[in-house]
């Protein structure tokens, strides 16, 4: 069972910000400044924390999320879309004038792409 998978859009944003960057990591925010967004940098940018887990690799790049909030989320699937326009992040996928989302599933809802 996947715990996080992406769409066709995601996987091409993906390629092109890691042909532009290099190697890229994708951290699941649990709120603050940009809500609740999947920030996609640079892995010399943001390295994993302790507390840190990832949840697998779409397209390549690994997909973490903070242990605690992932297990009062109750331990759900994430799938990695994206969206028009740029948010107020500092998310690499901003120049394109996109973001990233996340649509969250209940643990056995479905696999993801």
């Amino acid at each position: 069972m996947a715990e996080v998978g992406a769409t066709p859009a995601a996987l091409r944003t993906l390629e092109r910000l890691r042909e532009r960057h290099g190697e890229l990591v994708i951290h699941q925010s649990g709120g603050c400044c940009a809500g609740s967004a999947a920030m996609c940098l640079r892995t010399d940018e943001l390295p994993p924390g302790p507390h840190d887990v990832s949840l697998g690799e779409v397209g390549g790049v690994p997909f973490l999320i903070d242990a605690d909030l992932h297990r009062r989320l109750g331990s759900p699937d994430f799938v990695l879309d994206v969206a028009p326009g740029r948010e107020d992040t500092f998310s690499l996928e901003g120049a394109d004038d996109v973001h990233f989302t996340t649509t969250v599933r209940p643990r056995g809802a479905g696999e993801a792409a």
